[in-house]
C-alpha cells in the first residue's frame, strides 16, 4: 500500500498540518506504518515516501514515535468530531447516523484507521495517555446514545457497556480488512453496519 492509496482522504486527515513538508511527512509515515507496521518501518523509509531526505524528518519531528503519536491524535480526534457532531431526538435514527458514519469512515480512511487503531502499543506512555484519553471520550459518546435508547426503550440492552465495546469494535475493525475497489463501497459499508447494529440493540 502506497500513499497514492489513500491519496484523498490521506490529504484531508492532514489538512491543518503545517507547514507541508510537515504534512507530507505524516501522511508518508501513515501509510509506511500502515504497510509495514511501526517496528519494521525506519525514519529513512518515511523520507523516502515523502520524497525528502532522511534528515528532514528532525526538523519538525523528534522520533519516529512522536510522528506516530501525531498521526494517532489527530485520527482519534477526527473520530470523535464525526461522533459528536451526530444529532437528533430519535435514539435509533441517531445511533445508525452515528454507526453510519464512524464505519464508513474506517473504511474511506483505511491507512489512518489501521494505523490509529492498532499501533497504540508503540506509543509512549505519555502520548498513550493523551490518545487514551480521546479513546475513553469516544467510548462514552456510543455509550450515552446505547443508554438513551435503552431509556426510551428503544433498545434492549443488558449490559450497556458491553453492547457499547461491540458497537466500536464492529466499526474499527473495518479498518483491518476494507480495500479500495470492492463491491462495497464506504458508504455502503456504513449503511450495512448500521443496520446490524440496530439489529443487535433489538431496535
Amino acid at each position: 500500500m502506497t500513499a497514492a492509496d489513500e491519496s484523498g482522504p490521506l490529504e484531508r486527515t492532514w489538512r491543518d498540518v503545517t507547514p507541508p513538508a510537515a504534512r507530507r511527512m505524516l501522511a508518508a509515515a501513515t501509510a509506511a506504518f500502515a504497510e509495514r507496521g511501526y517496528h519494521a518501518t525506519t525514519t529513512r523509509d518515511i523520507a523516502a515516501r515523502a520524497g525528502m531526505s532522511p534528515a528532514a524528518v528532525y526538523i519538525h519531528y523528534r522520533s519516529k514515535e512522536e510522528l506516530l503519536f501525531h498521526i494517532s491524535r489527530i485520527g482519534h480526534a477526527a473520530s470523535l468530531d464525526l461522533l459528536t457532531s451526530v444529532t437528533g431526538e430519535d435514539p435509533v435514527e441517531r445511533m445508525s447516523a452515528a454507526v453510519a458514519a464512524f464505519a464508513s469512515w474506517h473504511a474511506e480512511h483505511h491507512t489512518t484507521a489501521r494505523v490509529v487503531q492498532y499501533e497504540l502499543g508503540a506509543l509512549t506512555p505519555d502520548h498513550l495517555a493523551e490518545v487514551g484519553a480521546l479513546r475513553r471520550r469516544i467510548e462514552a459518546t456510543v455509550r450515552g446514545m446505547l443508554e438513551d435508547g435503552v431509556a426510551t426503550g428503544a433498545f434492549e440492552v443488558p449490559d450497556v457497556r458491553g453492547a457499547t465495546l461491540a458497537v466500536l469494535s464492529l466499526c474499527v475493525d473495518v479498518a483491518r480488512w476494507y480495500r479500495p475497489g470492492g463491491r462495497r463501497t464506504p458508504a455502503a459499508v456504513g449503511a450495512l453496519h448500521a443496520d446490524l447494529v440496530r439489529r443487535m440493540l433489538g431496535a
